[in-house]
């Protein structure tokens, strides 16, 4: 049973009179308080029972950081009275949800639905399960409560701000590279024909075995060469927590792995994931077909960075068992001197003597900005000195992970993902792979 606020305010009007009118004034009160109470049982009893209300929750499978959605919960009066209900969920603050609880009348059978929408702060694994639901009495002085178990997940996927620019190069790929069903002659690595010779063609396209057989001139053809593989191996250790721009490090990283992902997949090449701190957290094996970049987001949107050093050579050592064929590795990681010292550059060799190796970090242009800024008194000296440092600590960083046969690509915040699908391009068309 369930007391309302007027139950309250009745019995504080009535008790004043037991002392003006009474004779026994605390017999009386006692018999106030009974009264009262057996109106709110009364109350109570007469109410619609909770279990009488149907209610349904619809929620989106998954929402994504940079795209708000709708909540809605469904309520039908199945009572053959009208009934004044009202319900209560507890959503985590992060998802913004405008709406938490509502009231409402409901006729006999009548059906309403009340709507929130959702613009999430924070990606991961948000579970729903208690739903309170409570009727009102008649009276309006008490009611009863119910509490359903209504289990389900709501999952907030990481940004994706990279997303047009994938589609941009895929489209102009395909025209550039001939991937389309229309394939351009020339171009690529892969063997795709022979032919007659003709003007426009190169001579060192001729091949002398076949035009010495068939008596005149035949040349090979070529294609951008498919089913090649990258994988990104995420760092999800201490490194990656830090902010840059207002977001974790690995926020940023996140946006580079699905750019990547996509613009390969569509490209016919293979795309996978690793994902690592102290052990292996997430892995999923390259491919080319069409749900993959779901498969590598679903990996990855519960991750959290693990406030420890990065296991890099059992995360290396893990990637050469699942995927043995050259490929292109992406470590994303940061560009941190001691860290890369002492853990990174030991076991990279395991990954540049068969594999082209990609070093992919975000810098602070914040960082950039305190070393190019003349100092005006001594804690911005401090400040200039400090951020000096730093981006020296970087450079040398980035000449040893260069010296060891990697790849660097240190860019600021939202052109990372653009920068390694620039890269990624590149070493596709000139064939490394």
């Amino acid at each position: 049973m369930i007391l309302r606020p007027r139950l309250a305010l009745l019995a504080a009007l009535l008790t004043p009179a037991v002392f003006v009118f009474g004779d026994r004034p605390w017999l009386t009160l006692i018999g106030v308080f009974a009264a009262v109470a057996a109106i709110a049982g009364l109350d109570a009893f007469l109410a619609v029972k909770p279990t009488q209300i149907g209610f349904a929750r619809r929620v989106p499978g998954s929402l994504s950081l940079d795209k708000p959605a709708t909540l809605s919960w469904t309520l039908r009066n199945n009572d053959t009275r009208a009934v004044e209900v009202a319900f209560a969920e507890a959503l985590a603050p992060s998802l913004q949800a405008d709406v938490r609880r509502a009231a409402l009348t409901l006729g006999p059978g009548q059906t309403a639905t009340i709507e929130t929408d959702a613009a999430p702060t924070r990606r991961g694994r948000f579970g729903l399960g208690e739903v309170v639901i409570r009727t009102r009495g008649p009276l309006g002085f008490a009611g009863r409560q119910h509490t359903r178990w209504l289990p389900a997940d709501i999952r907030v996927l990481p940004r994706f701000p990279s997303r047009a620019e994938a589609e941009l190069r895929i489209r102009r790929s395909k025209l550039d590279m001939g991937i389309r069903a229309a394939r351009l002659r020339g171009g690529g690595s892969e063997f795709e024909q022979l032919r007659d010779f003709t003007i426009d063609d190169e001579f060192r396209k001729i091949d002398w075995s076949a035009t010495a057989r068939a008596g005149r001139t035949i040349v090979r053809t070529y294609r951008a060469e498919r089913n090649q593989t990258v994988i990104n191996i995420l760092d999800n250790g201490r490194t990656m927590a830090g902010q840059v721009a207002g977001f974790p490090r690995v926020e940023y990283a996140m946006d580079a792995i699905m750019a990547v992902t996509t613009l390969a997949t569509n490209l016919g090449d293979r795309a996978g994931l690793l994902a690592f701190d102290r052990t292996v957290r997430a892995s999923v094996p390259a491919s080319a077909r069409r749900n993959q970049l779901g498969l590598v987001t679903s990996a990855m949107f519960d991750l959290e960075p693990a406030l420890a050093e990065s296991d890099y050579r059992q995360a290396f050592t893990e990637t050469l068992v699942r995927f043995s064929r050259r490929t292109m590795l992406i470590v994303h990681t940061e560009l941190v001197e001691q860290s890369v010292g002492q853990f990174l550059l030991p076991a990279l060799p395991l990954l540049t003597r068969s594999h082209v190796v990609v070093v992919a970090a975000v810098r602070d242009p914040e960082v950039s900005l305190w070393a190019d800024t003349s100092p005006a008194d001594l804690a911005e000296t401090h400040r200039h000195a400090a951020a000096r440092r730093s981006l020296d600590e970087r450079a040398r960083t980035t000449a040893l992970l260069r010296r060891a046969g990697a790849t660097v690509i240190d860019a600021e915040p939202g052109a990372l993902a653009s920068q390694l699908m620039d890269h990624y391009l590149e070493v596709k068309a000139t064939g490394r792979l």
